[in-house]
C-alpha cells in the first residue's frame, strides 16, 4: 500500500503594521536586493508558508556576513521587526518556530544585538496591564525559554522584571476568577490562563538555574527574594483554593515544592520539612521565618485530602530521588508519602481524585525502585514483599484493580508490576524461583476465580517476573482454563492479553533451553492444541472472541505455527464438518485461513494453489449452518493485508454465490458484519481498479507494449465492471414485493456502499462502475415503494441511497410526482401513528424535485406567495422546503381550529401530530446556519413557535390530567358513563374541549359522523383533504383521543427544541443575524418548564425532556448572561418548591414524580462537563437531606419526591464517575426510607435501592442468581463505599436484634431484606489480607442471627448471604460450629425457625465448600469425616421424631448434598459406610415406604416429599455404581430391592413423588442413549427391569400434566421391540390401537408439550410398524400424514414445529427419499410441503433442524448430488434451494414427473382465496391502531415461487404428459387465467398510489401477479414441449 499524502496545516502569515513597515522601506534599496528589501518582500507576503521560506532565506544572509561586521541601523530595523513578528505570533504558529530555530545560529556579533532589539520588545510586553492579553505574554515567555538562545537571554536580562510580572498576573488572575464565579466559561479560561502562569514560573527555575547560583539574590531585601517569596505565597493560595480546577491546584503543589526546593537552606533538611508538613507536625519556631510568611497556611492550618495529595505528587515529582542524593531522611520521607498516600485512599472519593491518587502511587512506586538503586539495608526491609507497606500497596490494588474507572485500574496494574520489582531488587540476587512471597502470591492469585478481571493483568505482571513455567508448574491446565473465560465478552480482551502474555514469555522460555523442533512441539501442545479444540468444539460466543481476541496474538507471535494448524484441521474437516451449533473443523481451518489472510500471513492466491482451501469448501462455508463460519468464510474473500489486490474471478464469482443465500440474516449483528465485509471487498475493487488504470497508462506510454499484458488489464477492468453490474441486479431483484425485512436492510445496506465507494470524485475521470448509471425509472420505483416498509431503518436506507442517487433522478412524470405528494399529505393525517413516518421521508425526497413548486403547489396560496418575491439566489431544496413547510402549516392552522371545538373529531379524523411530524423532518433536512431567504425563515420560525404553543393547550389537559391513560372508555352502560363524567368535571378547570362536557352514553354518540364536522365553516385546504375520505363514521377511542394528544406533544416539544438551536452562541438581548430570538427562547423554556412539571403521560413528558435537553444544552454555550443563568435559577426554583410543602403546589407526587426527575436531570446535564459541577453536587446534598429525614415530617411528599428525583440522577449515565460520591448516602437513604411507615416513600426507596444495585454491581446480564459476576469482593466495596462499613454493620446489628425474641413474638424488621440482598452480592477473596481496617468478620454473627428470622425468605437469604463472608478455609469449623449449636431431641424447647435457619446456612455453605476449586484438597477427607460425624450426631431431624416437616426436608437437603458429592467424586473408606447405612435407615423409616398420613395443606409437606425422593434418587445412583456394589460395604449387602423401590416411587399418589423419579429415569436413560455412559456402569437402569409394565399403566391413569409428558418422553425412547408386545400383554392394546391412542392424545391435549412428545412417540410407532409389521394401516396412516403436515403450518406453537421437523428428520430415509413409494406419492409430497412450510419458519431454532432433513437426505444413496460439490450442513436458504431440486429428482426416480409437476405447480400458484385474503386483511388492519399488518422477518413467498420454478423448468424436459394428465393440465390452466384476471380488476381497483395508501393489499396481489405469471410461463412451456414430443413420435 502507498503511503498517503500528509495533510497539510494552514499557517498564519504575519502582518506588519503601518509604522514599522514605513521605516523598514525606508532602508530598501533601488535594486532591492539588501536585508531590508527581502524582509519587506517576506512581511507583504499573504501566505504563512510563503513568509517561513523567506525568513530562513533572510536569516541564511545574515549568517553569511563578516564576522567584524558591525549592526547597521538597517540590521537593527530588522532584528526590531524580527521581534515584533516573534512576539506577535500565536504559540503554535509553526512561522514563530521556525523563526526562533533560524535565530538561533547567528554570529556573536549579530546575537547580541538580537537581544538587545529583543530585550526592548519583551520589556514592552511585560508592561501589559489587560487582563485578557497576560496569556499572550506567558505563552511568549514560555517560547523564548523552549530551545531559544535570543529568547533565553532576554528573560535572563529581564529576570526580575519578568519575575514582578509573574507574581502580578497570578494576583490579578486569581481575583478576577474569583469575581467571575458562576460564569463557568469565563472562569474556566481565567483558571488555564493562571495554569500558563504557574507552569511559566516553574519553567523560570528549572530553565535559567543560573541567576540562583550563589547567595545574592537570598537576601531579604533582594528584589528577586521578595518576588520569590511572593510567588511561593500565591502558589500556597492557589493550591489551597478548592473552587479551583484541579490541574490548577496539582500544577500548584508542584510549584510549591519546586520554590521551597530552590530557596530552602540546609538543602539536606529539606525532606525533613516536606515530611513535617505531610504529617502535621510542623513546628513553627524551627521553620525559616520566609516560609512561615510565604506558607503560613501549610504549616498551621488543617489540610485538606486533595492538598496533602498535590503535596506529595510535588515532593515525588521535584525532589531528587536517584542516587540517594537526599540520605537518610530522604528514605524516611519516602515511606512517609507512602502512608499518606494509602491513607488518602479511604477519604478521596471524588472520581478526579481517585485518579489523581492512583498515578501519584504509581509515581512513588517508581521513585521508590530510584531510591532502592542505592539505599539502605533499613529501607530494603521495609519495602520487601512481606512488609508493613508492600502489604498496604497490595490492598489497595486488590481494592482498585476492579474500579470503575480505566485509569485506576491501569494504574493498579502499573503499581503491582512496580510491587513485584521493588520486592526483587529487594533480594540482593536471591533467587525469586524459591521466593516465598512470590510463591504465596503466586498460589493466592490461581486461587482467585476467572471472573474476577484484575486477575489477569495481576498474572500477566507475575508472568513477566517469576515466568511462565512457575506457573504452569503450579496447574498445566491454566491455558485452557482462561480460554474457557473467553465465552464471556468483558472478559475477552482481559484474558487474550494474558494468554499472549504466557506464550510470549513461554517462547523465550523454551527458545533458551531447547532446539526448535523440540520447543516447537511443546509450545504448540500447550497453546495451540487447545485453541484448535475450542475453534471446533466451543460455543459461539466463546469461539468469536477467541477468533477475534487470541488467534491473531498467536499467529503474530509464531507465524510458522499456522501451517500445524492447518494440517491438523484438514486432516478432520471432511469427518467433522460443523452444525448450527458448532463450527467443526471446517469453520475452524475457515477461522484460522480469515486471520491470517486479514493480518499478511497468506495470499488468497496462495491458499488455492497450494490445495489448503478448495473452491468446493469455500462454497460449503459460504452456506453453512453456523452463521460465524458463513462470516469466515466471507471475510476469507473480503478481508486481505493489502487493500489493492487484485482480485480473481474465483473471489467474484464466490461473492456472489454467497450473496444469493445470505441477505435475509435475521441477526442484526450478522448483516453488519456482511454489510461491513462487502464494503471491503467493493473498496478493494475500487483501489485495485484504479492500480490497474495506472498500470494501463505506464503501458501505453512505454514505446514496446507487451499485449497480452495489455489485454489481462483490460480484462480483469471488464470483470469488474460485468461483477459490479451482476451484484447491483441481485440486490435491486431483492427489493420484490412481500421480501422480509432483513432483506431489504442487507440489500439497501450494500447498496449504499456501492453508490457511495463508487461514486467519482471531481477531476477524476476513470470509474471503473458508477451505480448511478445503472439505475433506471423502475429502480427508482422500486427504492420509493420501500418508504412503505413498517421498518423506519429500512425507509432510512432507502432515502439515503436515493440521495446518493439524486442527480441523476428526474421524476419527469408531473402526475406521478403530484401523486406521490397528494400520498404524502394524506398519510401525515393518517391515524396510524407509523404513516406520518412514511410522509415525512416521501416529502423529504420530493423537496429535492424542482418542479414540486409548480406541479404540486401551484394552486396554493403558499407558493404564490413565495413566487411573487422569489429569490433566485435560493436553491431550490431550500424554496421547496419554505413552501412545502408552509403548506403544512397552512393545513395544520386550520385543523387546530377544528380541533379546539372537538378533539374527539381531530383524533379520528386528522391527528395532528403528523403534519407536525413532517415539518420537523423538512427542517432537519436543511443547514439552517446558511439560509438564503432569511427573512422569510424568521416569519416562518415564529409562527412555528405560536402554532406549538396553539396546538399544545388543545392536547395538554389530556396529558395533565391525573389519568390520561382512558379518558373515553367505550362502555355503554350509565354508570360507567357516570364514573366518566366525574373524572371529566375533575379536569373541568383545564379542558376546554367538547368531550368535556357530557358522557356519551349510547354506542351511537361514540360515532363522529365527518360530514358534519365539514359542514361547518370548512376551510379550503384541510376539507379538501378531510372530503377527501370516504364520507364515515368512525369510532373514537380512549386510545385515539391519549395518541393524539401525547404524540402531538412529542412532536411539538421536539420542533421547539430543534428551533432553540437556531440561536447564535453570541448573542445581545435581540439577536438580528439569528432565526430566533433570546425572548423566543426564554419563553421556550418557560413552555418546557410548565410541561415537565405538570405532564401525568409517561410519553409527553419523557418527550419534552428530550426537547428541554435541545434546549439547556444551548445556554451552557450562550455568551447571553440571563440565558446562561437560567438553569441555575431555575434548578434552584424547583428545588424550593419541592422543599416547601405548599398544597396549591401542581407538582406530581404520584407515577414516580412524573417529569421533575427529568426536568433536574436536563438542568444538571447542561453543566459543562470539564467544571467541578457545584450544581450536581448542591443538588445531590439537597435531595439527600430531604431523602434522609431525621425528624418524622408530617409532610412526606419531598421525600418521595428526592427519592424519585435520586434514583433517575444515579440511573443517568451522563453524570458518569461525578455522582459516585453519593452512592453511599444514597444506599443510606433507600434503606432508612424502606422503614417508613408510609407506603409511597417505601415504594420510592426500593426503586431507588434496585437503580443503585444496578449502578454499583453492573446489569445483571444471567439469570444466576449466584453468579459472581455482579459481585464484587467486601474489601474492594467497602473502600469504594467506606461510609456503608459502619452504616450496615449498625443497621445489620438493629435487625438482628429483633430476630428470634425470648417470647416468641414475630417481629420483622423492614431493612432484612435490603441488608441481606446487599450483603449477598459480596464475597471473600483469597487476596483480603489482614492490613485493611474494614474486615468482614464482624458481619458474620449477625448474619448467623438473621436466619433466626420468623419470615421464611429471609432465612433463606441469610443462608445465602453467609457463604461470601466466610473464607473458604474456614467453612468446614463454621460449619460443624452450626450443626453443634443444633439441639438434641430432648431439648425440652426446640425453635425450629432458629433450627431451620441453621441447616440453610449449613446447606449453602457445603454447597459452596464442595463446589469450590481453591479449597486445599488434603484437608478435605479429614474435614468431610467431621462434618459427616457432626451430621449424624443430628441425624433426628430427618426422622420422625422431629415433627416439623420443614426442617425435615432441610435436614435431608444437607444429606442431599454430602451423598452426591460422594457419589460423584467415588471417595471411600469404612468411615463412610456409617452414613450410607444412615441414610438407608432414614429412607425405610420414612413416610414414602410406610404411608403418607398428612395432608398436603399441612407445612412443609410438598419441601419433604421432594427432599425425601431427591435423596432416594441419590442413594440409587450410588448403589448403582459396580465399585460400591463389589466393596465390602454392609450397606451393598442390606440395600433394599432398587427395582422395587423405584416402582414404589413411581406408583406414589403424590406427583411431588413420581415427578422427580421420573426425570431420574429419563435422565439415565438419555446418558445411555447418548454413550455418556460406559457400558460397564449403566448408572441405575442396569439393576432395574421390568419398568415397561409400569410405563404403560402409568400412562394410561396419570393426571398431572407434567408427569405424563416425561411418561411419553420415557416410552418414546423404549425399545418397541419390548414394549408393544409388553402393552398387547399388560394394557390390551394391540398396536394399531396403541398408535390410535397416541394420535388421540394429540388432539385432545391442551399443552404444547404433551403434543409434541406424543407426535414423536407417534411417529417413532409408525416407523416401527411400517419396517417390522405386515399389517396394512392406511386409515391410520392417513390420519398420521394429516398431523405431521399439520404441525408444520405457521399458525402452531414453536416447540410444535420444532417436534414436526424431528420428526421429519427421523422419518426422512424411510419415508421422503425411499425409493419405494411406501406414503403415496399425495401423501408423500405433503410431507414434503411441510419440510418447505418449516424451512420459511420465522424461528432460527426450526429452520436448522429443518435443514437438517436436507442433510439426512442428501446422505441417502439414491440421492445423486448434481451440483459440483455435495453441501452437507446448509443454512436455511441454500436448504429450500436444494430441497426443490432432491424432490424433482426423486420425481424422476418414483417416475410421477407428471403428476408431480402438477402438484408442485399448484404449490407454485397458492390456494388462496385472493378477495376474501384482502378483505380480512382490511379489517385486521382497521382493528387496532397501532398493527401494522404482516410484518415479515423472514419467509419471502417470491423466494420459494422463484426457486421451485427454476427447479421445474430443469425437469420440463424429463416430463412426459398422458392424454388424462392433459385435462388435469388445461384445467389448471384455466385457474390460473381466471386468478390473473381477478388480479388485474383487483389491482385496477386500488386507489392511485397503492403501495402507501393500501400497502398489504397492493403487496399481496404484486406477489400473486407474479406467481400466476411464473405459472402461466412453465404451463405454456410444458404444453410446447410436450407438443414437439407428440410430433417425434406420432406412433404415440
Amino acid at each position: 500500500m502507498g503511503l498517503k499524502k500528509k495533510k497539510e496545516m494552514p499557517v498564519d502569515a504575519f502582518v506588519l503594521e503601518c509604522q514599522e513597515l514605513e521605516t523598514l522601506r525606508s532602508f530598501v534599496d533601488a535594486e532591492n536586493q539588501n536585508l531590508a528589501s527581502q524582509l519587506l518582500h517576506c512581511v507583504q507576503l499573504s501566505d504563512g508558508i510563503q513568509q517561513i521560506c523567506s525568513v530562513k532565506e533572510i536569516v541564511t544572509l545574515l549568517k553569511k556576513m563578516d564576522g567584524n561586521y558591525t549592526p547597521s541601523p538597517m540590521i537593527k530595523c530588522c532584528f526590531d521587526i524580527f521581534g515584533v513578528m516573534y512576539f506577535s505570533l500565536e504559540a503554535k504558529n509553526p512561522l514563530k518556530k521556525v523563526l526562533a530555530s533560524s535565530l538561533n545560529g547567528l554570529p556573536e556579533q549579530l546575537m547580541s544585538e538580537a537581544v538587545h532589539r529583543f530585550v526592548c520588545r519583551l520589556k514592552e510586553e511585560l508592561k501589559t496591564t489587560d487582563l485578557c492579553l497576560y496569556r499572550k505574554v506567558m505563552d511568549n515567555l514560555a517560547s523564548c525559554m523552549e530551545n531559544f538562545s535570543i529568547g533565553k537571554a532576554s528573560i535572563n536580562n529581564l529576570f526580575k522584571e519578568v519575575l514582578q510580572f509573574l507574581q502580578k498576573s497570578l494576583i490579578e488572575l486569581q481575583e478576577e476568577s474569583r469575581k467571575l464565579s458562576g460564569n463557568s466559561i469565563a472562569q474556566t479560561q481565567l483558571m488555564h490562563d493562571l495554569l500558563m502562569a504557574i507552569k511559566v514560573s516553574m519553567l523560570l527555575l528549572q530553565k535559567l538555574q543560573d541567576n540562583f547560583q550563589g547567595s545574592l539574590w537570598k537576601k531579604p531585601g533582594s528584589l528577586v527574594w521578595q518576588s520569590m517569596c511572593g510567588i511561593l505565597n500565591n502558589f500556597t493560595k492557589l493550591l489551597m483554593d478548592e473552587s479551583l480546577l484541579p490541574t490548577v491546584q496539582t500544577t500548584s503543589g508542584l510549584a510549591v515544592i519546586l520554590f521551597t526546593k530552590t530557596m530552602f537552606e540546609p538543602v539536606e533538611k529539606l525532606p525533613c520539612l516536606v515530611s513535617d508538613l505531610l504529617l502535621r507536625s510542623v513546628k513553627c519556631a524551627s521553620v525559616p521565618e520566609w516560609f512561615m510568611s510565604s506558607c503560613r497556611s501549610l504549616c498551621i492550618e488543617e489540610l485538606s485530602g486533595s492538598v496533602l495529595l498535590f503535596l506529595c505528587h510535588g515532593a515525588l515529582a521535584m525532589l531528587e530521588w536517584k542516587n540517594g542524593s537526599m540520605g537518610q531522611n530522604g528514605e524516611k520521607l519516602l515511606l512517609d508519602i507512602v502512608l499518606v498516600l494509602i491513607s488518602l485512599a479511604s477519604q478521596l472519593k471524588d472520581s478526579s481524585m481517585a485518579v489523581s491518587l492512583s498515578r501519584v502511587l504509581a509515581i512513588w512506586t517508581n521513585s521508590a525502585l530510584d531510591v532502592l538503586e542505592s539505599s539502605s539495608q533499613n529501607l530494603k526491609c521495609s519495602l520487601n514483599g512481606n512488609s508493613n507497606t508492600t502489604g498496604k500497596l497490595l490492598e489497595y490494588v486488590y481494592a482498585h484493580w476492579e474500579h470503575p474507572l480505566d485509569a485506576v485500574r491501569h494504574q493498579a496494574k502499573l503499581i503491582f508490576r512496580n510491587v513485584l520489582r521493588i520486592h526483587q531488587a529487594t533480594l540482593k540476587g536471591s533467587v525469586v524461583k524459591s521466593d516465598l512471597f512470590l510463591s504465596v502470591l503466586t498460589e493466592s492469585l490461581l486461587s482467585l476465580e476467572w471472573h474476577v478481571k484484575g486477575k489477569y493483568a495481576s498474572l500477566g505482571c507475575l508472568v513477566e517476573c517469576v515466568g511462565v513455567e512457575n506457573i504452569l508448574t503450579v496447574d498445566r491446565t491454566i491455558p485452557v482454563q482462561i480460554l474457557d473465560v473467553m465465552g464471556d465478552q468483558t472478559l475477552a480482551s482481559y484474558a487474550s492479553d494474558l494468554l499472549e502474555t504466557m506464550f510470549i514469555n513461554h517462547k523465550s522460555h523454551l527458545i533458551s533451553s531447547f532446539q526448535k523442533n523440540i520447543w516447537i512441539n511443546q509450545w504448540h501442545d500447550t497453546w495451540v492444541s487447545p485453541l484448535l479444540l475450542v475453534l471446533c468444539e466451543g460455543n459461539p460466543d466463546q469461539t468469536t472472541y477467541v477468533i477475534d481476541y487470541y488467534l491473531p496474538k498467536l499467529l503474530k507471535c509464531s507465524p510458522d505455527s499456522l501451517s500445524y494448524m492447518i494440517k491438523i484441521l484438514q486432516a478432520s474437516a471432511d469427518a467433522n464438518i460443523g452444525s448450527y451449533n458448532t463450527r467443526g473443523a471446517l469453520g475452524a481451518l475457515m477461522a484460522c485461513l480469515r486471520t491470517a489472510r486479514a493480518h499478511g500471513h497468506l495470499k488468497f492466491t496462495d491458499i488455492m494453489r497450494d490445495g489448503l482451501l478448495s473452491i468446493e469448501c469455500v462454497k460449503q462455508g459460504l452456506v453453512h449452518q453456523h452463521n460465524q463460519v458463513r462470516i469466515d468464510a466471507l471475510g476469507l474473500l473480503c478481508e486481505t493485508h493489502r487493500s489493492t489486490e487484485i482480485l480473481s474471478m474465483e473471489e467474484m464469482q464466490l461473492i456472489l454465490f454467497f450473496i444469493t443465500y445470505n441477505l435475509n440474516s435475521q441477526s442484526p449483528a450478522e448483516r453488519q458484519q456482511i454489510c461491513s465485509l462487502l464494503k471491503k471487498f467493493f473498496c478493494r475493487i475500487q483501489e485495485s481498479s484504479q492500480v490497474l488504470y495506472k498500470l494501463e497508462q505506464n503501458k501505453t506510454k512505454q514505446d514496446i507494449i507487451k499485449e497480452s499484458a495489455k489485454r489481462d488489464h483490460f480484462a480483469a477492468l471488464q470483470q469488474y465492471k460485468d461483477f459490479m453490474s451482476s451484484i447491483c441486479d441481485k440486490l435491486f431483484e431483492a427489493l420484490f414485493p412481500g421480501s422480509s425485512h432483513s432483506t431489504r436492510f442487507s440489500a439497501l445496506t450494500i447498496l449504499g456502499s456501492i453508490a457511495e465507494i463508487f461514486s467519482v470524485p471531481e477531476g477524476q475521470t476513470q470509474a471503473i462502475f458508477q451505480l448511478a448509471h445503472k439505475i433506471d425509472s423502475t429502480h427508482i420505483q422500486t427504492l420509493i415503494q420501500c418508504f412503505a416498509s413498517t421498518f423506519e431503518e429500512v425507509k432510512v436506507l432507502a432515502f439515503e441511497l436515493l440521495m446518493k442517487l439524486h442527480d441523476v433522478l428526474d421524476l419527469q412524470d408531473s402526475e406521478n410526482l403530484h401523486l406521490l405528494f397528494q400520498a404524502a399529505m394524506d398519510l401525515s393525517i393518517s391515524t396510524k401513528p407509523y404513516d406520518c413516518v412514511t410522509a415525512s421521508y416521501l416529502l423529504n425526497f420530493l423537496i429535492h424535485h424542482k418542479r414540486l413548486l409548480s406541479v404540486c403547489l401551484k394552486n396554493q396560496q403558499v407558493a404564490h406567495a413565495l413566487q411573487e418575491d422569489e429569490d433566485m439566489s435560493a436553491s431550490t431544496k431550500e424554496k421547496n422546503t419554505l413552501a412545502v413547510i408552509k403548506y403544512l402549516l397552512a393545513n395544520l392552522e386550520q385543523e387546530i381550529f377544528q380541533a379546539e371545538k372537538s378533539l374527539l373529531q381531530a383524533a379520528a379524523s386528522f391527528p395532528m401530530y403528523g403534519r407536525v411530524h413532517c415539518i420537523i423532518g423538512a427542517l432537519q433536512q436543511l443547514t439552517l446556519n446558511n439560509l438564503t431567504l432569511m427573512t422569510e425563515w424568521r416569519q416562518m420560525v415564529a409562527k412555528l413557535i405560536l402554532m406549538s404553543y396553539r396546538l399544545s393547550a388543545v392536547v395538554s389537559p389530556i396529558v395533565q390530567s391525573s389519568s390520561p391513560e382512558g379518558l373515553i372508555p367505550m362502555d355503554t352502560d350509565s354508570e360507567t358513563a357516570g364514573r366518566l363524567q366525574m373524572i371529566l368535571n375533575e379536569l373541568q378547570p383545564r379542558d376546554t374541549n367538547d368531550y368535556s362536557t357530557e358522557a356519551k352514553i349510547s354506542k351511537e354518540h361514540h360515532k363522529v359522523d365527518l360530514k358534519k364536522m365539514t359542514d361547518d365553516k370548512p376551510a379550503k385546504n384541510v376539507c379538501t383533504e378531510i372530503r377527501g375520505k370516504e364520507m364515515q363514521t368512525c369510532d373514537v377511542t380512549a386510545q385515539m383521543v391519549l395518541v393524539c394528544c401525547w404524540r402531538s406533544m412529542k412532536e411539538i416539544s421536539l420542533l421547539l427544541g430543534m428551533l432553540c438551536k437556531l440561536l447564535p452562541s453570541q448573542t445581545v438581548s435581540e439577536s438580528s443575524d439569528g432565526l430566533i430570538t433570546v425572548e423566543q427562547v426564554t419563553n421556550i423554556g418557560d413552555y418546557f418548564k410548565h410541561h415537565l412539571l405538570q405532564s401525568r403521560h409517561r410519553g409527553a413528558f419523557e418527550l419534552a425532556y428530550t426537547g428541554f435537553v435541545m434546549l439547556t444544552e444551548i445556554f451552557s454555550r450562550c455568551t447571553n448572561e440571563s440565558l446562561r443563568t437560567l438553569p441555575q435559577q431555575w434548578l434552584y426554583g424547583v428545588l424550593e418548591e419541592i422543599k416547601s410543602c405548599d398544597p396549591s403546589s401542581k407538582l406530581c407526587a404520584t407515577r414516580r414524580s412524573a417529569g421533575i426527575p427529568f426536568y433536574i436531570q436536563a438542568l444538571l446535564a447542561s453543566e459543562p462537563k470539564k467544571s467541578k459541577t457545584n450544581l450536581l453536587k448542591m443538588t445531590m446534598n439537597e435531595l439527600i437531606s430531604l431523602a434522609v429525614q431525621v425528624n418524622e415530617s408530617p409532610n412526606i411528599i419531598p421525600q418521595v419526591h428526592a427519592l424519585n428525583i435520586l434514583r433517575a440522577l444515579f440511573r443517568d449515565t451522563r453524570f458518569g464517575e461525578n455522582i459516585m460520591p453519593f452512592i453511599a448516602d444514597g444506599i443510606q437513604a433507600a434503606i432508612l426510607g424502606f422503614t417508613s411507615p408510609v407506603w409511597a416513600v417505601r415504594n420510592s426507596s426500593t426503586l431507588l435501592f434496585s437503580t443503585l444495585i444496578t449502578r454499583i454491581f453492573g446489569v445483571k446480564r444471567g439469570k444466576d442468581e449466584n453468579s459472581k459476576k455482579n459481585r464484587m469482593t467486601g474489601s474492594a466495596f467497602f473502600s469504594l463505599f467506606p461510609a456503608l462499613y459502619p452504616f450496615l454493620l449498625q443497621q445489620l446489628e438493629v435487625v438482628a436484634s429483633t430476630m428470634d425474641s425470648e417470647t416468641g413474638e414475630l417481629k420483622l424488621h423492614p431493612s432484612l431484606f435490603l441488608l441481606l440482598l446487599i450483603l449477598g452480592k459480596l464475597y471473600p477473596s483469597p487476596m483480603d489480607g489482614t492490613y485493611s481496617a474494614l474486615s468482614m468478620a464482624p458481619f458474620v454473627p449477625f448474619i448467623m442471627r438473621c436466619g433466626h428470622s420468623p419470615v421464611y425468605r429471609s432465612r433463606e437469604m441469610a443462608g445465602r448471604a453467609l457463604v461470601p463472608f466466610v473464607m473458604i478455609n474456614q467453612i468446614p469449623h463454621t460449619v460443624q460450629s452450626l450443626l453443634n449449636g443444633l439441639p438434641d431431641h430432648t431439648a425440652p424447647c426446640i425453635r425450629q425457625n432458629s433450627v431451620h435457619g441453621k441447616l440453610l446456612q449449613v446447606f449453602h455453605l457445603l454447597g459452596s465448600y464442595l463446589e469450590s476449586k481453591h479449597r486445599n484438597n488434603s484437608d478435605l477427607q479429614q474435614a468431610l469425616v467431621d462434618i459427616i460425624t457432626f451430621v449424624r450426631a443430628k441425624v433426628w431431624l430427618a426422622k420422625r421424631q422431629n415433627p416439623c416437616l420443614v426442617t425435615r426436608a432441610a435436614y435431608l437437603d444437607v444429606l442431599i448434598v454430602l451423598s452426591d458429592y460422594l457419589g460423584k467424586s467415588g471417595r471411600k473408606g469404612t468411615e463412610l459406610f456409617g452414613f450410607w447405612e444412615e441414610i438407608s435407615m432414614i429412607i425405610s423409616d420414612s413416610e414414602l415406604m410406610s404411608g403418607v398420613h398428612y395432608s398436603s395443606a399441612v407445612a412443609g409437606f410438598t419441601q419433604y416429599l421432594q427432599s425425601i425422593t431427591k435423596l432416594v434418587i441419590s442413594l440409587l445412583s450410588v448403589a448403582a455404581d459396580p465399585d460400591f456394589s463389589k466393596s465390602s460395604s454392609p450397606v451393598a449387602e442390606q440395600m433394599m430391592n432398587p427395582s422395587s423401590l423405584v416402582v414404589q416411587l413411581l406408583q406414589s399418589d403424590f406427583h411431588e413423588v413420581h415427578l422427580p423419579m421420573l426425570e431420574a429415569v429419563l435422565l439415565w436413560r438419555k446418558q445411555i442413549d447418548s454413550k455418556q455412559v460406559p457400558e460397564e456402569k449403566k448408572g441405575p437402569l442396569s439393576l432395574l427391569s421390568d419398568l415397561e409394565v409400569t410405563f404403560l399403566r402409568m400412562a394410561m391413569k396419570e393426571k398431572h400434566m407434567e408427569c405424563f409428558c416425561k411418561v411419553l418422553e420415557i416410552l418414546h425412547c423404549m425399545d418397541f421391540r419390548n414394549l408393544l408386545p409388553t402393552a398387547e400383554h399388560s394394557i390390551k392394546m394391540n398396536p394399531r390401537e396403541f398408535l390410535n391412542w397416541a394420535m388421540n392424545i394429540i388432539d385432545v391435549s391442551d399443552s404444547i408439550e404433551i403434543q409434541s412428545v406424543a407426535l414423536k412417540l407417534a411417529s417413532k410407532l409408525v416407523s416401527h410398524l411400517v419396517q417390522n409389521c405386515q399389517e396394512v394401516m392406511e386409515s391410520e396412516m392417513r390420519q398420521w400424514v394429516q398431523l405431521v403436515t399439520t404441525c408444520c403450518t405457521d399458525e402452531q406453537q414453536i416447540d410444535i414445529r420444532l417436534a414436526a421437523a424431528e420428526v421429519l428428520r427421523s422419518i426422512t430415509p424411510l419415508f421422503l427419499t425411499n425409493p419405494k413409494l411406501i406414503l403415496g406419492l399425495s401423501s408423500t409430497l405433503a410431507m414434503w410441503k411441510g419440510v418447505v412450510l418449516l424451512l420459511q419458519s420465522e424461528e432460527l431454532i426450526v429452520r436448522d433442524t429443518a435443514a437438517d432433513i436436507i442433510r439426512v437426505a442428501q446422505s441417502q444413496s439414491n440421492i445423486c448430488n448434481k451440483t459440483e460439490f455435495a453441501f452437507r450442513v446448509v443454512n436455511a436458504p441454500m436448504a429450500l434451494d436444494l430441497a426443490f431440486g432432491i424432490l424433482c429428482e426423486l420425481l424422476q426416480q418414483w417416475n410421477q414427473t407428471s403428476a408431480g409437476v402438477r402438484v408442485l405447480l399448484e404449490w407454485l400458484l397458492g390456494e388462496d382465496d385472493i378477495k376474501k385474503d384482502l378483505e380480512t386483511t382490511t379489517l385486521m388492519e382497521d382493528d387496532n391502531l397501532f398493527n401494522k399488518g404482516e410484518v415479515n422477518f423472514w419467509g419471502e413467498t417470491l423466494t420459494n415461487v422463484r426457486q421451485l420454478s427454476k427447479h421445474l423448468l430443469l425437469l420440463i424436459p424429463a416430463t412426459r404428459l398422458s392424454s388424462p394428465d392433459h385435462g388435469e393440465f388445461h384445467q389448471l390452466a384455466r385457474r390460473a387465467s381466471d386468478q390473473a384476471q381477478l388480479v388485474a380488476q383487483l389491482l385496477k381497483e386500488l386507489p392511485p398510489t397503492p403501495e402507501f395508501s393500501k400497502t398489504l393489499e397492493f403487496s399481496r396481489l404484486a406477489i400473486q401477479n407474479e406467481r400466476i405469471s411464473t405459472c402461466l410461463k412453465i404451463l405454456t412451456l410444458l404444453e410446447f414441449d410436450d407438443a414437439c414430443k407428440n410430433k417425434e413420435n406420432p406412433e404415440k
